[in-house]
């Protein structure tokens, strides 16, 4: 078993519960950890046996775009689709952080993370 991560992918979106959120959006980052079976790749430096990073950053984009009111519904989505998308998947954990969030006082960011 492997590891394979991918950090700090950077998105400016618009989730949030309040109408301000949704209208101005903010900044957003995604990390995503896959535990990964890629014996054959790391022999035979063949890409069509492990993740590909620029499809997994390309669906991580995507749901990004999808507008959410709860990023827990945003990380939800991202890891059902990235696990559907690669059998090479054993399992997966994903954090969505949402920096600066309107909590009427001086907060960097909040995340939620899902494992599946």
């Amino acid at each position: 078993m492997s590891l394979i991560a991918i950090e700090g992918m950077q998105f400016y979106a618009h989730h949030g519960y309040y109408k301000e959120e949704q209208v101005l959006g903010g900044k957003y980052t995604v990390d995503i950890y896959m535990n990964v079976e890629v014996n054959e790749a790391s022999l035979t430096d063949n890409l069509e046996k492990t993740i590909n990073y620029e499809e997994v950053y390309k669906i991580t984009k995507a749901e990004m775009e999808q507008r959410s009111k709860l990023i827990e519904h945003v990380c939800v989505r991202i890891a059902q689709k990235v696990k559907n998308n690669f059998t090479q998947i054993q399992s997966l954990k994903v954090r969505v952080s949402k920096f600066q969030p309107p909590l009427k006082g001086n907060v960097e960011r909040v995340f939620f993370e899902t494992e599946l």
